[in-house]
């Protein structure tokens, strides 16, 4: 399994939702990210791919490793400018999700990772990816679940989410707008993880979220115990996906 290299090179600053790379205290976040990316990336070998929503590019990057061309999309223009200067092999273009700057039928492979629970118009966002994808083309979709990341509420924890899913509204979105569900999976710990989660007191997350609201020095022990994550540590299955952390879909647009 490839590593992302998390280095220091000319880095976005954390936003409260952005995941960046190269900081210690972010490291949880980012490897649970990488880990999406490398479950799905088989999708996108000698691909024609289109990261809507590249965020900081390191996802981009590691496609374009296999892919025969990425092109990363965002709408934020200083995190388009990093992506082209710290990412060579992706193509960087600024444009709104809501209206994809792309020709119909020209992309084999969409990628959504985290980004989809940001938008407004959700089903007519699925409705141009797959207006841009040819025919037999897949949509990879990675999301929080809505059950375990806001459970017992309707509206999101996390101000910067406009509306999260469970794995079943996904699948109803997406088969809404015209796709086969390939594959439906869940992002959940893995063995060491839940180790951790028993060793703070049930859950590495909340730890991380204590130290986050009270903004009180990071422990000497979570400090390390979040630094040591890597994606491997991240399994993704389709065993309980009702409590799993993220969700992950493959779909395909139906003819």
């Amino acid at each position: 399994m490839t590593d992302i290299t998390a280095g220091p090179h000319d880095a976005l600053p954390l936003t409260g939702e952005r995941t960046v790379p190269g900081i210690a205290e972010e490291n949880y976040w980012f490897r649970r990210h990488e880990a999406a990316y490398l479950a799905l990336r088989a999708y996108c070998r000698d691909a024609v791919v289109l990261e809507a929503g590249c965020g900081e590019g390191y996802g981009a990057d590691l496609i374009a490793r296999d892919a025969a061309a990425v092109v990363g999309l965002d709408y934020d223009a200083p995190t388009a400018a990093h992506v082209a200067r710290a990412y060579p092999a992706v193509h960087a273009v600024r444009g709104n999700l809501a209206c994809l700057p792309v020709r119909d039928s020209t992309v084999d492979v969409v990628a959504n990772l985290q980004v989809i629970e940001h938008l407004w118009d959700q089903a007519g966002f699925l409705r141009e990816c797959r207006r841009v994808l040819r025919p037999g083309g897949r949509l990879l979709v990675t999301t929080p679940n809505r059950i375990t990341f806001s459970p017992g509420r309707d509206t999101p924890l996390n101000p910067f989410h406009t509306r999260e899913l469970a794995p079943a509204e996904l699948a109803g979105l997406l088969t809404d707008a015209g796709f086969a569900v390939e594959y439906l999976g869940g992002l959940a710990h893995g063995p060491r993880l839940r180790a951790l989660d028993a060793e703070f007191g049930g859950s590495l997350i909340d730890a991380q979220v204590r130290v986050a609201v009270d903004g009180s020095p990071w422990p000497d022990e979570l400090r390390a115990a979040v630094a040591g994550v890597t994606a491997a540590d991240f399994a993704v299955g389709t065993d309980d996906l009702e409590s799993c952390l993220d969700i992950v879909a493959v779909a395909v647009g139906r003819p």
